[in-house]
């Protein structure tokens, strides 16, 4: 699990093995370390957040912080994308 970045001890960062098609670029977000039960976000075209999920419970607060650091360091974001995965497809 490429790691993008830590932010108060959580881990934003992809999966490397989510089978074929290959979902457009999102993020998970878990504690600690990557988890099963993590959080997962999709990133826009235009760097915006989207929740898909929270099952790794980042209190409201908190996560709210962490999409906001999400969304400014999006185009961060969408270059390991492509350096990983090779392309880059948006939720919209």
């Amino acid at each position: 699990m490429p790691q993008v970045f830590k932010i108060a001890g959580y881990w934003v960062y992809f999966w490397t093995d989510e089978g074929e098609p290959r979902e457009p670029v999102h993020v998970h977000v878990s504690k600690g370390k990557p988890s099963v039960n993590s959080t997962k976000i999709w990133i826009t075209k235009g760097g915006k957040c989207i929740l898909e999920n929270n099952k790794s419970q980042i209190p409201n607060s908190l996560l709210n912080n962490i999409m906001r650091m999400i969304e400014s360091r999006s185009f961060e974001i969408f270059a390991k994308w492509k350096e990983l995965f090779g392309e880059i497809k948006f939720y919209c």
